[in-house]
């Protein structure tokens, strides 16, 4: 399969925030450098996510050096967050769960708490190499995640996006389209010729210097009708999901990804398919 490229790059430092679309990203056994590795948390020290808060995908997270990220969002002060320094571990439930983090200054729980409406923390993921694995049902052993749903990499492609927009034009509720692709959130989008959901049968790819496992689709959830820019919520592409796109239990959009070389890889790269 020829004549495929890497149409943009997706890193979201703060699970469920909204991130940067760089020119290149560098991958990391548990995911792309810098991606995921904040959360917030409720006073519980469950993970507040889209799914509760639609309220923050009008906030944004930008990378800074060594870590540390800029926050931003409507009616809030900018706000520059140090990586906490080692110390007691937190362990945060992220799909019921445990996971250890780090807690980050206070002025970042204010932030958030203010933001929200509710008590709320910010956390870090301290040492991705070894705090959480990948689903051993897919998983290789060793394998790692970030505070990613499931997976470190998520791809989709822009030949599925046009097929889903098409569906929902011909649905019951076309007037939600077409949707665009930061409904899904995903780190790598790939463009040229190729068949709607080719990326389902996806084994290995190479990218760049980086190559990939491909482990299964990626189910969705109420966060895709979450207008990212408003934080509205509607019924699309769920409704539409569910008619034609039902894999198991999964409405599916996307392939979750695993690496299996690290490597640097950027916007133009070829994609590849190996398997």
């Amino acid at each position: 399969m020829s004549n495929l490229y890497v149409q943009s790059l997706h890193i979201h430092p703060v699970k469920s925030v909204a991130g940067t679309a760089p020119d290149e990203m560098e991958v990391e056994p548990w995911g792309p450098a810098g991606d995921r590795r904040w959360a917030v948390v409720d006073e519980s020290g469950a993970i507040i996510t889209q799914r509760q808060q639609a309220r923050l995908a009008l906030a944004s997270a930008r990378p800074l050096p060594g870590g540390r990220v800029a926050l931003s969002a409507p009616g809030m002060p900018d706000l520059s967050v140090d990586v906490p320094q080692p110390g007691p571990l937190e362990p945060v439930v992220l799909f019921g769960k445990k996971v250890d983090t780090v807690v980050a200054a206070t002025a970042a729980a204010a932030w958030f708490s203010s933001y929200l409406g509710q008590p709320a923390r910010l956390v870090h993921l301290d040492d991705p190499a070894v705090r959480r694995p990948v689903d051993p049902d897919y998983a290789l052993p060793g394998e790692t995640v970030s505070l990613a749903d499931g997976y470190p990499v998520l791809l989709a492609t822009a030949a599925s996006l046009e097929a889903l927009n098409g569906m929902i034009a011909e649905g019951d509720h076309p007037e939600e389209g077409p949707l665009p692709m930061n409904r899904f959130r995903p780190n790598v989008v790939v463009g040229g010729p190729l068949a709607p959901w080719a990326e389902d049968g996806w084994r290995r790819i190479a990218i760049g210097g980086a190559v990939f496992r491909g482990v299964r689709e990626c189910g969705r959830c109420i966060v895709t009708t979450t207008d990212q820019a408003t934080a509205e919520r509607g019924r699309e592409p769920l409704k539409t999901l569910a008619r034609h796109r039902r894999i198991g239990k999964s409405l599916a959009f996307g392939r979750q990804l695993v690496p299996v070389v690290p490597g640097t890889v950027r916007v133009g790269d070829e994609v590849r398919v190996l398997d």
